[in-house]
């Protein structure tokens, strides 16, 4: 009895921190749907009186949201696909290959991440710089191409696969891109559906880093054109919430539906030999 009781418990204070922690994004998606100048009224409604699609239309019809939309989707989708080539090439090099300095170099990468993000950005930005590539797509999609993070979690995952898979290939007569394409993406499928959504979601809400190098407002990305919509638009709370439901609700979209692939990928990640 008491067990059961402890369970109805815990169960009811899981649902009460799930509601509060959902509330914010509910009442988002609730004010991108009130008339103009609802939201501000206190005590703010929950759900508006009147329901209305203005908002919605003005991003994409006055202040050209689908061109932002488009920004995003492509640096994210591009940066996503080709950071998931590299990073699985290396960390299938590191976890299968034997060659003079392997551990000494992934002991290297792996110290590496507790340099912030921040302190790299002024040598990145210089080199960019002389690269030619500030305000271009090609200058965010570089520094995402590989990540030390993706290269550890196939690497680990990779550790897991047989090498005895290898060596049958090998022995009919597969290549090491054979190998490498037929065998082992295959068998990374759930740690590659992981690594996908990390970075699509990383890539998608980034800010910073797209403010730094493009100038251009035309090929600014959503975060960065919803935060200067804020400043021109700052007490038009129901414009902004409607820009925030359409920025992250990609990510909700895409995260749901591999949410199986996403938990399995995570789980299988931590294997070792």
């Amino acid at each position: 009895m008491m067990r059961q009781v402890g369970k109805i418990l815990l169960y009811a204070i899981m649902i009460v921190v799930a509601g509060m922690a959902l509330a914010p994004l509910f009442w988002m998606v609730s004010a991108s749907f009130m008339p103009t100048g609802q939201a501000n009224t206190f005590p703010p409604p929950f759900l508006p009186r009147q329901v209305t699609f203005e908002h919605y239309l003005s991003l994409f019809t006055r202040l050209n949201l689908a061109r932002y939309l488009f920004n995003s989707a492509f640096l994210a989708v591009s940066v996503t696909l080709i950071s998931l080539v590299i990073n699985s090439m290396a960390g299938y090099a590191f976890a299968k290959y034997r060659f003079r300095g392997r551990d000494g170099l992934f002991k290297l990468l792996i110290a590496s991440l507790v340099i912030p993000a921040q302190v790299t950005m002024l040598p990145l930005f210089l080199m960019l710089n002389k690269m030619g590539v500030i305000n271009s797509y090609v200058g965010v999609i570089i520094p995402g191409m590989a990540s030390i993070f993706g290269i550890f979690l196939i690497r680990q995952f990779a550790m897991s696969i047989p090498d005895s898979l290898i060596e049958a290939a090998r022995i009919d007569g597969a290549g090491d891109f054979r190998i490498y394409w037929s065998v082992i993406l295959p068998l990374c499928k759930p740690v590659l559906i992981t690594l996908a959504v990390f970075t699509f979601m990383g890539t998608w809400n980034d800010f910073l880093w797209p403010l730094i190098v493009m100038t251009d407002d035309a090929m600014y990305t959503l975060p960065v054109a919803l935060a200067n919509l804020s400043l021109e638009h700052v007490q038009d709370t129901e414009l902004m919430m409607a820009g925030s439901v359409i920025t992250i609700a990609p990510v909700l979209i895409l995260f749901a539906a591999v949410q199986k692939y996403y938990i399995s990928g995570i789980m299988a990640g931590g294997l070792k030999e």
